[in-house]
């Protein structure tokens, strides 16, 4: 077993301490029996963001069931997350859709609850939040002209080429949207400046055994 490091120990080849945060996660991860999927499933490729079809008969493990997706390993050594609507494929109830938020007085109690869907937003191949893992480098609503408002979230990515931005990017599209009173999503992927492990907030750290 891979030894958990604590933050300040990481290795010069990993300057983000991306690497290690993944490794720590990935030890305290259980995974669980075989899974056979019942029924062919749209799956996207980790790290690279690439889609993919799984088959029938193809057997995964859940390493991951967090806001609404799961990330599983395959019998083949990839690691894939498949989407809520797929879960019956894994022989798991579908997640019912995310409801609106209810109204609230003001704009500050709807950023509130902006930041709480924020939270249901996951890594794939960390346990932890976007939030708290440091991900989310702001937040902004601004007010339409017609009414409502529109969010302007700006996210980054723990190492600069992993290919599931777009997914993240989708993930908090539709989060945010099931907030009443927001009626635009506008996210921006930046990468300056480049996150790492100091970002990540003390729950977090302590999750992730790294405290």
């Amino acid at each position: 077993m891979n030894k958990i490091v604590q933050l300040g120990q990481v290795p010069a080849g990993d300057p983000s301490g991306a690497a290690e945060v993944k490794r720590n996660a990935s030890e305290l991860i259980k995974a669980k029996e075989l899974v056979t999927l019942n029924r062919e499933c749209d799956a996207i490729q980790i790290p690279s963001g690439e889609k993919m079809m799984l088959p029938a008969g193809t057997q995964v493990r859940i390493m991951q069931s967090l806001g609404g997706t799961y990330t599983v390993t395959t019998n083949l050594g990839s690691m894939v997350r498949i989407a809520a609507q797929d879960a019956d494929a894994l022989g798991l109830e579908t997640p019912p859709e995310a409801t609106p938020e209810p109204s609230v007085a003001g704009e500050e109690d709807t950023e509130k609850l902006v930041w709480k869907q924020l939270k249901t937003c996951f890594d794939p191949e960390i346990p932890v939040n976007i939030v708290d893992l440091g991900l989310v480098y702001g937040c902004q609503l601004v007010p339409l002209p017609e009414g409502g408002k529109k969010a302007e979230v700006k996210f980054t990515l723990t190492a600069p080429g992993c290919g599931m931005g777009d997914v993240l990017k989708k993930d908090i599209e539709h989060k945010v949207l099931s907030v009443l009173g927001i009626q635009e999503v506008e996210v921006e992927v930046v990468l300056d400046p480049p996150w790492d492990a100091s970002k990540m907030s003390e729950a977090a750290k302590l999750q992730l055994g790294m405290l």
